[in-house]
């Protein structure tokens, strides 16, 4: 017989086989398209999340040909890409006081061209008044599609109607057929439909027509000098080049000689020769090409994915291989040796693979058009299509193929040296485990956690992926021996958990494969999990606070504003979750008040907070020798000095209290309870007798602090000038102070608060300035927008601001890859779960017959998939943490880099365990996987043929 013939004869047994036994060859067919259904899934999402140049293109132009926009310098020369351009003569004068380029002028005969301009502006929302930005553009146009579509409703047609996108209307509480007026143009406008930016799906804002919003705005604010004029955008313009034509090289190049830039289709896909580009003639930038090596995660994840594949789907065919021992045993007698056993095994690892790939893929792609709308939300902008590269596609099935027929190997040749005996009468035989396997696991696993660790630390992705995989390999070898010191913790235990875990110790053979295909679906996980609250920690490190946690801040523009304060607080009070009482504060300056008279040089004081000279008060991380310095640092190092009260003055935000540099504000004691939250009798007392608080020690010296004043005033301050003529004063005031703990220096916004009777001792000006509130939660968009509603309907002219904390920054891709690893999860424990149990069934029915009820053969399987499920799970969790503390190395290495370039750039890379999803996988996994089994057993013994 041919090799042909035989290994035909091979599959038509695996196929029927495989007929028959339908509900096992569903589980292993299952479990080898489950991670090919992630891995399509994850690669058709990539390639459609990723946009494409053409792409690209359509979200920055629309259906137009090109955008053109005037850059106001002249006659200019740009890169074919605009992505780069300059002045054709840099010492050419500019002309700012001539009309504008009417860029019409410059679009090819035959060309039909919209515009685009933008405003920001208050308008009335369903709560109260929000701040948005307004786009004057034809989003009717068929030039706009791409760029803009419509989502539901009608676009905006005329002067009195609006589009709005999603974002806006869900955080205003408006809805098509709403009414909104543009506060500053005091014009009503009705919503008439819902749009979207394709790209940029979280943006909030309104497109009007061309005309409908600026232009009445200006009419009002030239008669009513009260109302600002509009801080409108560059106009550019998207231009529909002549039929056939579109806009060619030659039509942007005499643009340019009107400074007009252009970005063009056509000339994008294919641009021009460099000798056919002046910019590149003149200045020839030499592009690095990109690196087509794969990043550290992915190659990690590829690899590991792999892995997954062939540890899931070998307990399937192992299993498989036990349940076919009488139909092997057959083959046997009929004259088949080991290699037609050994055939017919492959064979079935070879049709079911293919049925898993294929069926992995298909269902992947189905998966993907499901989730799709939470795909697009995560990544934040629609998919132009499913992107679907066949080359891939056909390289995951082919994997799942190839590794599905690995997986079948072990089982296959553990089949054909079964005796016929063996086979046709069911005894699986006790077999002594190896004694040289867990010697020789736990060697590659320390083998495997050093190379991927020495990768992460050389920033190599080839050694942090085979290292990874190698751990786990070596993690997978010590199964047995962890299985079989398992059996010795029943001991005190009742007696269904005590026979689950004697039971797995008794059949490693069985126990360690299911534990395996747990790990392998966990580690994945765990690996991802860790990863990212890894990187969230970090991004929540190195966010500077704008205000200090729990507070919001009332501030006024200016003494006249300030008369509404009461109000204002009226409606924060009222509209805000407030906690406690306010801390009201003031503005301080020495001098004429630079905010109102810094029109000319030397026209007004100065106050400032004197830093001493010395090492102890200045920064090491700036100025002369901070690269030296930053070489030498580790990155814990650099974490406590960039948080050292010296450093903090370079990071903390000023301003914020209306005050100067020198973030001196006046108040009282409550300021020290409301915002500082420094509970400290001394501090209050201190505050209470006219004596300063210091927040950050470094301008202390001795227990005291310098101020220095500039008392000048300007002759336009008509009043103090009276009192003050003549030339500026300058005084210095050392002042004891109170100084706070060094941890009160990251204070965001302040560094002294001055008691106000101590700074009319030292001559300096105050005015009420505003409140500090503790409030229970960061206002929500509802409660924002009904107090800015109250306070402009009181006159306008404060603001209330908050802290949001540091927001979402996660990348949208390792969000969607924990989706699907999730998925890959939770459906693997499931299918091994229902594998265990099918394997376990002869064990069951001999319990049955020696009489246990019922209720113990269900307890029973329950606690053996428990058993199976959490050992997996807890492996799979330290297997996980080998490639996420390696891929936080590769981060740790290229943040140092960055950090000793530029030394006040953060080092700070933190691994971070993310404790509710290893609670969950721990508690959550082990107990769907009993759940399951307790309700598939059945009750009632199932009869069985009698073998021999």
């Amino acid at each position: 017989m041919s090799l042909f013939t035989g290994w035909r004869a091979a599959l038509r047994i695996a196929r029927r086989d495989a007929m028959r036994s339908k509900g096992r060859s569903a589980l292993v067919v299952a479990m080898i398209a489950v991670p090919v259904l992630g891995v399509t899934a994850l690669d058709v999402t990539y390639r459609s999340v990723t946009p494409t140049q053409a792409e690209e293109l359509m979200a920055d132009m629309g259906s137009a040909d090109a955008v053109f926009s005037d850059q106001q310098l002249g006659p200019i020369e740009q890169m074919p890409d605009a992505r780069r351009y300059d002045r054709v003569d840099e010492n050419a004068p500019l002309d700012e006081t001539g009309p504008p380029t009417d860029i019409s002028t410059t679009f090819p005969k035959g060309s039909r061209a919209i515009s685009i301009q933008s405003v920001p502006a208050s308008v009335t929302t369903g709560y109260g008044v929000a701040n948005t930005d307004i786009y004057e553009f034809r989003t009717s146009d068929e030039l706009a599609r791409g760029k803009i579509d419509l989502v539901r409703g009608d676009f905006p047609h005329g002067t009195g109607e609006m589009a709005a996108t999603e974002p806006f209307l869900k955080s205003t509480g408006l809805h098509i057929g709403s009414v909104t007026t543009v506060r500053n143009s005091g014009k009503k406008y009705t919503i008439t439909g819902v749009v979207e930016q394709p790209d940029t799906l979280t943006t909030k804002a309104l497109y009007a027509d061309p005309g409908a919003v600026i232009a009445p705005w200006q009419a009002r604010s030239g008669h009513d000098k009260k109302v600002l004029p509009p801080n409108v955008g560059s106009k550019e313009w998207l231009v529909k080049g002549p039929e056939g034509v579109g806009i060619t090289w030659p039509h942007i190049m005499a643009a340019n000689k009107s400074g007009i830039l252009v970005k063009s289709r056509q000339v994008v896909l294919d641009p021009p020769p460099d000798s056919e580009v002046p910019l590149t003639r003149k200045s020839p930038e030499n592009y690095p090409e990109s690196s087509d090596e794969l990043s550290a995660p992915l190659l990690t994840v590829v690899a590991m994915t792999v892995l997954e594949i062939v540890l899931l789907a070998g307990p399937a065919f192992a299993v498989g291989a036990r349940r076919s021992r009488r139909q092997l045993g057959l083959l046997g007698t009929c004259g088949g040796d080991r290699h037609h056993v050994r055939a017919v095994v492959l064979g079935g690892g070879l049709v079911l693979g293919g049925i898993g790939a294929a069926a992995g893929v298909v269902v992947g792609l189905a998966v993907t058009a499901v989730f799709r709308p939470v795909i697009e939300e995560w990544a934040g902008r629609r998919f132009v299509s499913l992107a679907l590269n066949p080359t891939e596609l056909l390289a995951i099935a082919a994997i799942g193929l190839v590794t599905g027929l690995l997986a079948a190997f072990a089982p296959a040749i553990v089949a054909s040296r079964q005796s016929v005996l063996e086979s046709l009468t069911g005894r699986r035989g006790i077999r002594r485990s190896s004694r040289v396997l867990p010697v020789l696991g736990a060697c590659v696993l320390a083998i495997g956690c050093s190379v991927a660790v020495y990768g992460g630390t050389r920033g190599d992705s080839s050694l942090v992926a085979g290292g990874s995989v190698a751990a786990e390999l070596g993690l997978l070898a010590c199964i047995p021996v962890i299985v079989g010191f398992l059996g010795r913790l029943g001991r005190s235990l009742p007696l269904s958990p005590r026979l689950a875990l004697r039971d797995a110790a008794r059949n490693r053979g069985r126990t360690a494969p299911a534990v395996a295909a747990v790990m392998a679906a966990v580690a994945g996980s765990v690996a991802i999990a860790t990863y990212m609250a890894s990187s969230t920690a970090e991004h929540a490190f190195n966010y500077t606070p704008y205000l200090n946690e729990g507070t919001v801040v009332l501030s006024s523009a200016s003494a006249e504003s300030a008369a509404r304060l009461p109000q204002a607080r009226a409606a924060v009070e009222q509209n805000m979750a407030v906690t406690g009482g306010r801390a009201d504060f003031r503005r301080v300056w020495a001098g004429s008040d630079c905010g109102l008279y810094s029109d000319g040089e030397n026209s007004c004081g100065s106050l400032e907070l004197i830093r001493p000279t010395g090492k102890a008060h200045s920064c090491p991380l700036t100025g002369k020798g901070a690269k030296a310095l930053a070489a030498r640092l580790t990155a814990d190092e650099h974490k406590k000095l960039m948080h050292s009260p010296a450093c903090l003055t370079e990071l903390m935000s000023s301003g914020l209290f209306n005050t100067d540099v020198g973030s001196i504000v006046v108040a009282d004691e409550a300021m020290l309870s409301t915002y500082v939250k420094l509970d400290d009798p001394a501090a209050a007392k201190a505050l209470a007798a006219g004596t300063p608080v210091l927040l950050n020690e470094v301008f202390a010296k001795n227990g005291e602090v310098t101020i220095k004043a500039v008392h000048r005033y300007s002759k336009k301050d008509k009043q103090n000038w009276k009192l003050h003529p003549g030339k500026a004063r300058t005084t210095t005031d050392r002042l004891k102070v109170y100084v706070a703990p060094a941890k009160y220096a990251a204070t965001p916004g302040m560094n002294m608060i001055l008691p106000q009777r101590t700074a009319e001792r030292l001559g300096l000006h105050t005015e009420a300035s505003g409140s500090v509130y503790a409030v229970a939660h960061a206002p929500t968009n509802a409660e924002g927008q009904r107090t800015d509603g109250a306070i402009q309907q009181a006159g306008g002219g404060l603001w209330v601001q908050s802290e949001s904390g540091p927001g979402g920054d996660e990348d949208p891709m390792l969000l969607i890859l924990t989706l699907f690893a999730g998925m890959v999860t939770l459906g693997a424990a499931a299918i091994t779960t229902g594998l265990a149990k099918a394997d376990a069934e002869a064990d069951l029915n001999t319990l049955s017959a020696v009489g246990a009820p019922p209720s113990v053969r269900r307890k029973l399987s329950g606690f053996q998939c428990v058993v199976v499920a959490l050992t997996g799970v807890v492996l799979g969790t330290l297997a996980g943490l080998v490639p996420a503390v390696a891929l936080r190395m590769v981060d740790l290495r290229e943040a140092l880099e960055t950090m000793r370039l530029e030394p006040t750039e953060s080092a700070y890379t933190p691994i971070v365990l993310p404790w509710p999803t290893l609670a969950l996988l721990v508690v959550g996994v082990p107990l769907l996987a009993g759940l399951l089994a307790t309700a598939l057993t059945r009750s009632r013994l199932a009869l069985a043929r009698r073998a021999g």
